[in-house]
Formats: C-alpha cells, structure tokens, sequence
C-alpha cells in the first residue's frame, strides 16, 4: 500500500510515513513502571496522539498491562455541566476501548453513579477487573474547561491512593497546556495558575520538534518508497523553514511531492519546498489558520507583538512566557532570548495578528 505525508490527525503506520513513536518518548517508560502520573503537554500537530496510541498499542501487544488512548474532548460541549460532561466522555470511552483492545480487555459496563462521580468510578470499576495492570492516556484533557474541568482532575486525584488494584496503574494527561494553564473561570481567572486540583502528578514531559537528522530521516521514507529522491539542500531549508514542526515538515513534503513534483522522476529540490512554503502560507492551511485563536489570548499578544515589532518585552511573567513557549509560537535563540519558533511562523504571525485586531 502507497504512504503518505501526514497532515491530519494521528498517523498510521500502514499509510503514512511516520518516524517511531517510541523515539519520541524516551522518559516515559520508566514513569509507567513506577505507576506515575504525569502531564504530556506540547503544540498542536506535534505527535502527542501518535505516539501515545502507538504507545498504547505496543504496552497491550507486549501483554503487559491494558493500556488505552482515550478523549476528554467530546465533554467540551458540557463544560459548565460535569454530569453531562461525564455521560458524553464514557460513551466515547466505550467506543474507544472496543476498537483499540481485545474483547478480554475491555472494560467492565460502567456503574451507576452521581453526576461528580462517574470517570472515577468507572475507573475503579475497569481497574478492578482487569486481568493486567491498567494504564491509561487521557487525551484532549484541556478541551475540558471550568466545572467539568475541576470535576474531572479532583475525581482522578481522589482515586490516586486506591491504585494500582481500585485505580489506574499509571495515567497521563495529555493536552497543548501544562496543568496550571488549564481554562477555568474561577475567582476572577482565565486559568488554573496551579497544579492543586492534579498534585499527585510526578512531571510534567513535553515533545520535542524533529532534528534535522530526523526530517532527512522521515523524507528518505517516500525516498526508499518511491524513488523520488529529497536534494540534501531540500531538506536544510525544510528543516530551516519549519525547525522541525512536525506538521510543517509534513506539509512542506505533501505540497511538494503531491502538487509541484508529482512526476516521481523529478527531485525535490530546496526551490520546490520554497514553493511549497508559498502555498502553505497563501492558503491559510487549518494548522496555520489556528494560530488566531492562540493570539486572541491577551497574555500571549503581549508577547508575541513587540516581539514583531522588534521591541523589548517589559516585565512579563515568567509563567506567560514559559507558556507561549508551550504553545509552540516562540523558542530559546541559541545566541540568547526568544524568537519566533520558525521562519514561515515569522511570516504567519503578523497577518494573523492584524487580522485578528479587525475582527477584534
């Protein structure tokens, strides 16, 4: 079967080039053996869903432990609701487990409980019958916001003591903000500004971007599966272009190799992925698009404009700051300070920026 550059949702190694999960998660193993709890946090379009299912697939493979992806998303809708919040995320949880696991690992029918109540207890129930150690990955967790946010951390927290027997062996949230920048309106806030209601998580991982090594590595895949071939100076300026956002990197090649270069005789040369580049930015694509509703936040417009405009920051909080690079918008300089986390971003930003003041 042909694979593809992957630029929509979790890849799968059957059609898409992908680099190895486990790669990516190095320090992750050892926190599971040691029945933590942690955070996964990075950008959107990062990997964090690939290589956690993947992480996932290979822990039940092994016959190890029962271990699952699963979404808090679908409680989004509910966020001022925690009961009806719960109802919409184990119905989805259901569906989840049936796909990724055998029939001897799926969960038990969820017991009755009240609204406030129910991810705990359903957790305690699967844990509890379970023939191996349960270890789940909650995806999207900060998709939840406000009640059903709080609900759900405190329920996780109070079931953290009954593991690994009556809870969770191991569980992570997984989601594009640490645990204190989580959304909820509460006494005048936007956020948590605390881990309090999660204070039973060991750390906080985040994923790192590709190396260079890494793009040339995943390019060199549609190489060994086509013939058409990547020109070293190619995947510099790719690497250049996105400083390895997996998504760029994905997009720059899919544009390439799909709209510029479908013939597979021709190479990919270093002027195609600045066409590429030009498309990307012209269209709007949905990754690039999505930058908006980050900038609508004002603590991260008070970063990101003067940074634009060249100007000095004036006193800003090490936790904003600290959380636009969470986010993925800037990056340490080598040579000192931030920047920009990559050049197509450099060009995005500010049409974002203005576009958004309009509407604003």
């Amino acid at each position: 079967m042909p694979h593809w550059f992957n630029v929509a949702g979790p890849c799968r190694p059957d059609i898409h080039y992908m680099l190895p999960p486990a790669e990516r998660l190095p320090d992750v193993m050892p926190l599971i053996e040691q029945q933590a709890y942690f955070v996964l946090h990075a950008p959107r379009q990062t990997g964090k869903t690939t290589a956690m299912l993947a992480l996932a697939q290979a822990l039940t493979a092994a016959s190890t432990y029962t271990a699952v992806l699963l979404t808090m998303e679908v409680g989004a809708a509910f966020n001022n609701d925690p009961g009806a919040a719960e109802l919409a995320i184990l119905a989805d949880w259901s569906g989840a487990a049936t796909w990724q696991l055998p029939a001897e690992l799926h969960p038990p029918p969820w017991p009755d409980a009240e609204p406030g109540a129910r991810i705990g207890s359903a957790l305690r129930a699967w844990a509890g019958a379970s023939p191996r150690p349960l270890v789940v990955f909650l995806d999207e967790i900060d998709a939840l916001q406000n009640a059903a946010l709080i609900s759900v951390l405190r329920q996780l927290r109070a079931g953290f003591p009954r593991r690994p027997t009556a809870f969770p062996w191991s569980l992570a949230l997984i989601g594009l903000r640490d645990v204190r920048d989580y959304k909820v309106a509460s006494g005048g806030s936007e956020r948590l500004s605390t881990a309090s209601p999660f204070n039973i998580k060991t750390c906080s991982r985040t994923l790192d971007t590709f190396t260079q090594h890494e793009v040339a590595a995943l390019y060199a895949q549609h190489t060994a599966d086509t013939g058409q071939p990547f020109m070293a100076d190619a995947v510099a300026h790719a690497f250049t272009l996105t400083q390895g956002q997996p998504w760029l990197v994905n997009a720059l090649a899919k544009v390439a190799v799909e709209q510029l270069a479908s013939d597979r005789s021709q190479a990919i040369s270093l002027a195609l992925i600045d066409q590429a580049k030009e498309v990307l930015i012209a269209r709007q694509d949905t990754h690039l698009d999505s930058l908006a509703e980050r900038l609508r936040e004002p603590r991260v417009r008070a970063i990101i404009e003067p940074m634009l405009a060249g100007q000095m920051l004036n006193d800003v909080p090490p936790d904003d700051l600290r959380f636009v690079q969470d986010l993925g918008l800037v990056r340490l300089d080598p040579a000192g300070g931030l920047a920009v986390a990559n050049p197509i971003y450099q060009e995005v930003l500010p049409r974002v920026l203005a576009s958004t003041a309009i509407r604003a």
